[in-house]
Parts: structure tokens; sequence; C-alpha cells
């Protein structure tokens, strides 16, 4: 299946994994639609895209808000949600639970809402593609909210792909990934992360966005896949 022609909202489509899926999808000839909250970001990712890719602002915390996007989008074939805001690591004793909640509404609700509101506009043989991460199958001290939203999107995801049938619903898991949302660490202890995770890769190296972008084509793509869970981690559930 090629995806020319095929129209393509990426929610939280302009940085990291988001923008690289829309990229990608461009150059496959798919018209694509990309949203943010912030409007400096939506049009820092037009210019970076092709000519008449769509952008708009959106936050994917407000429902009345989601629901206004989809009836300015229209119809369309793949929803892809990339959505999300800084990764959380703290421990349990110290974690702050409005953070908590703040993370899990973006990434999880958010994705809930995009998909409540957004699967009628989807058009047949079309799909929806979400996101999750490892920390569900491979957590870590300081993961116990990022642990938890994995765990809850793989199975939406799953439960999705039944009720949603035959829109196919499907979840990508990313490992490590060299993006914006390990921006809140210092820069040496982040570059230390990354360092410390290449050398405990099979591959030898932390992912980039356009590694990851490759899973969500391949979900648009391959019409026989639903309620999967796609891991892109560079073989970090290995070691």
């Amino acid at each position: 299946m090629s995806l020319q022609r095929q129209r393509i909202v990426v929610i939280g489509g302009t940085a990291g994994i988001g923008l690289a899926v829309a990229k990608g999808a461009a150059r496959e000839g798919a018209d694509v639609v990309v949203a943010s909250r912030r409007q400096e970001s939506v049009d820092a990712a037009l210019k970076r895209l092709p000519a008449g890719a769509e952008g708009h602002t959106l936050d994917a915390t407000d429902e009345e808000a989601v629901h206004a996007f989809f009836d300015r989008v229209g119809d369309f074939d793949h929803l892809v949600y990339t959505a999300g805001d800084s990764i959380l690591m703290e421990g349990l004793a110290e974690s702050d639970l409005g953070r908590a909640r703040r993370f899990l509404d973006t990434r999880l609700w958010g994705a809930y809402t995009a998909v409540k509101h957004g699967a009628a506009s989807v058009r047949p043989g079309g799909s929806v593609v979400l996101t999750t991460g490892t920390a569900g199958r491979r957590p870590m001290p300081g993961t116990t909210v990022a642990a938890s939203l994995c765990g809850a999107m793989e199975s939406l995801t799953r439960a999705l792909a039944l009720e949603l049938a035959p829109v196919r619903v499907n979840v990508v898991s990313p490992g490590v990934i060299r993006t914006e949302l390990w921006r809140d660490l210092p820069e040496a202890e982040r570059e230390g992360l990354y360092a410390s995770a290449a050398g405990s890769l099979p591959v030898g190296r932390v992912g980039e966005p356009a590694d990851v972008a490759e899973a969500y084509l391949y979900l648009m793509r391959g019409g026989y896949s639903t309620g999967s869970v796609v891991t892109v981690d560079g073989g970090g559930t290995l070691v």
C-alpha cells in the first residue's frame, strides 16, 4: 500500500518523531496536516515540510478544541499521535502528582480524546497509530509514571483495534531516541544518558527520529496489522 495522495494528520507533528513521520509521509506523496500546542512550533515545522502541508495549533488536553480541530480538518486516511511533554523521571517518594497528571493528560488522555473525535473521519482502509515506550516492558527506578503510561497505551491500542474495526489501530514503542523530549535534563546529563545507552545497546547507538518514523509509515501502509505494538529500541529490551 502506498501513501501517495493519502491525507495524514500528525498531532505532535512539529518536532522529533512526529515531524520525522510527517516528513517521511510527505516524501511518499502524502498530504500532511501537523498540529501542535505552540504557533511558533507549527510555523517552524511548515518551513521544513513541502509546500501544501497544513499546520494548526491545538491543545490536545482541551476536548472542545480537539473536536473543533477535527471538524476543520475533515476526512483523512491516517491519524498519528506523538504529542507529549518532556520525559518525566522522578522517584515515587519525590513525585509531584500534579506534574504526573499533566504528563498523562497529554500523552494518554490526549491520545484518547484525539481518537474519540477523529476516528469517525478516518476513510475506509485508514488507520490510527499511537505512541508508547519501552518503560512498560523494561521499567527502571524513577519511571513509575512513564511505565504506567506505556502499559495503558498498549492496552488502549488493543481495545481500540476491536472497537473501531475495520479501522486499524497500532502503537509504536520507541526506546532511547535523540529528541527534544530530553531537553529538561542538563546537557551533560543528557549526553551522558545517550552515551550510556549507546554503550549498552546491541546496535551501538541511540535512535534518531527518522529511525522510529519508519515504523509509523509501515503501520500506515500495512493493511494486515492491527492491535500491534512495534518496538524500535535498538535491542534495548533484550539487554
